[in-house]
């Protein structure tokens, strides 16, 4: 389940999407009946390591995103042309 979160994170990849994380996985493990539906610490615990593993996944997006456009800047304007060259 955690490596679904993470994916979850890395298809999203938007920061709002680690709170709906924190509430989605702990209702997920009460739904689906791991552990006992009244173990407060199992959904609590469950909530921090959901919002962690997304915002994991988030980060490793946002950084490739950041990546991606910088390389964009560089291919579409090259260090050589900066400054009208000759």
């Amino acid at each position: 389940m955690i490596p679904t979160l993470i994916l979850a994170g890395l298809v999203v990849g938007r920061w709002w999407f680690v709170p709906v994380a924190a509430v989605a996985f702990p209702a997920v493990l009460i739904v689906g009946d791991v552990g006992s539906a009244s173990n407060f610490a199992l959904a609590l615990g469950g909530g921090v390591f959901g919002a962690a593993n997304t915002a994991a996944g988030v980060a490793v997006h946002r950084m490739a995103l950041a990546l991606l456009r910088a390389l964009r800047r560089f291919w579409a304007d090259p260090i050589g042309s900066v400054g009208g060259g000759s």
